[in-house]
Order: C-alpha cells, then structure tokens, then sequence
C-alpha cells in the first residue's frame, strides 16, 4: 500500500521514513475497500525514538480545523513555544492562506498522506530547512480524524 517509490523514499530522513514505515504496517486488513488506521491502532511505544519529533493534530469537521493534540519537544525547542491543546488558525494567523494549509486539507479530505522538505517557516527562527510527514488517521477507518506527523528540523 505504498504510495511513494522506494527512489523517492531513499532521499527521506530516516527518522521519516520510519514512521511512514510503521504508519504503513498499522493498516487494517479490509475486504474490498482502502481502510487507515486509526488512533486506536498507533502505540508510541513502537516508535519510542521518534517520539520527540511527533506531534498530533485532530480534525474537525463544519467547519473543517486544526488543533494541536500533542506537539512534540523538538517542536517546542525548535518555535520556543508548546502550542497543545490550540487551534492552529488561531496559532498562526496566517495559517489559512498558507499553502501548508492546503497540505493538512489533502491528509485530512483525501486521507493521503503528505510530504515535505523544504524552507523553515517564519516560526522555526534557529533553522533553515525542514523535512516533515502528516499521516492520516481514521478511528472508523475511513473519516480521517487525527493527523500523525513527524518533523525534522534541518
């Protein structure tokens, strides 16, 4: 059930490409549909070294937003500030213009995930470069619900 090429996921950091790996491996068996994982299904103690790279975001529906289930202390060293338990567009207030938002909308409407190298954003002042994950997650197995995700700061 890969959805990327083993070239595109050679150039991955392995930090990454471990947790899509074990994102992958979560999948329920379905009969004839797609099914994902859900929360229910994630253990962090199957991942123990990434954990402080892993940050979780619900999804909300009517209308659609983001909050912060757990952010990371890598994420809290990185932008000096914990933002769990907050809605992102109140966070970052140009969240929704942003094209970042158009990546959580794709993980969270079309239940695939999305991957990202590349700039820093403004909020991340100590480095350049990061290299990131959104994975989705569904409790029924198709309504995704919950975004796993994992960051690299560069």
């Amino acid at each position: 059930m890969g959805l990327y090429s083993e070239v595109e996921l050679a150039g991955w950091d392995q930090r990454v490409r471990a947790l899509y790996d074990h994102w992958i491996s979560l999948h329920p068996k379905g009969q004839e549909q797609r099914f994902l994982p859900g929360r229910q299904h994630f253990d962090p103690v199957d991942v123990p070294s990434l954990l402080r790279h892993i940050w979780l975001v619900d999804v909300a529906r009517n209308p659609t937003r983001f909050k912060f289930r757990l952010f990371g202390t890598s994420h809290v060293e990185a932008i000096r500030s914990d933002f769990t338990g907050r809605w992102i567009d109140e966070v970052f207030s140009d969240f929704k213009p942003s094209a970042v938002y158009g990546d959580y909308l794709l993980v969270a409407d079309k239940g695939v995930p999305s991957y990202r190298k590349g700039p820093a954003g403004y909020h991340v002042p100590d480095y350049n470069t990061i290299e990131r994950i959104m994975l989705p997650l569904a409790e029924n197995g198709q309504d995704v619900d919950m975004i796993l995700a994992l960051t690299v700061y560069l």
